[in-house]
């Protein structure tokens, strides 16, 4: 089991880790819409904040010498149904691939964001 991690990606705000490699498999914590260098949160609206989070959930898959077209599935919370759509839009520029995804709305979400995101990838030797 190796721990990954990344100054292109927030820090973790817990007792968690950014990534896991096991098995040649990457399993990720959620990313959140923080800048990874001041620890803010990046955006008010749905768009800005889902591009910055898959910003930092590509900075995480680099770190652990893989890709998006590695990842095989995605978990994606939503605080709000109703930005479904906009969500989308963001998220397919980044999986083109076109992962098994699960996409739940939850009550509130850490530090009130309006998204996050984990993935599941392969890793190649």
């Amino acid at each position: 089991m190796e721990f990954v991690s990344t100054k292109n990606a927030p820090a973790a705000v817990g007792p968690y880790s950014q990534a896991i490699k096991v098995n040649g498999m990457l399993f990720t914590s959620g990313q959140i819409s923080l800048d990874p260098a001041t620890g803010s949160i990046v955006g008010e609206d749905i768009v800005t904040q889902a591009e910055q989070v898959m910003k930092n959930l590509m900075a995480v898959l680099n770190a652990a010498g893989t890709k998006q077209e590695n990842v095989v599935k995605t978990t994606c919370f939503l605080a709000n149904m109703g930005d479904f759509v906009a969500f989308n839009e963001v998220y397919a520029k980044y999986f083109t691939e076109k992962p098994a995804r699960s996409c739940v709305a939850v009550k509130t979400l850490p530090k009130d964001v309006l998204c996050e995101v984990e993935v599941i990838a392969t890793v190649e030797a």
